[in-house]
């Protein structure tokens, strides 16, 4: 279970896509804010593919280093 003791994470804050040469592109409020590459991304892909829609708010969160608006 993923901690969310602020319940940000109740919405879908982020988004990410993965481009065809295998990185990750996080976005908020689309803007891109973030891109993960090399071997970050090759960790980070199937972490986002098994994870249910909180969990995926998380690891995007943790990808952009907590990043804040």
């Amino acid at each position: 279970m993923v901690e969310d003791a602020r319940n940000r994470f109740a919405e879908d804050v982020f988004t990410h896509r993965v481009t065809k040469d295998g990185k990750v592109l996080v976005s908020w409020q689309g803007r891109t804010v973030t891109t993960v590459s090399g071997r970050a991304a090759e960790r980070l892909i199937p972490r986002l593919e098994a994870a249910d829609r909180r969990e995926v708010q998380h690891l995007l969160a943790r990808a952009t280093g907590h990043f804040k608006h």
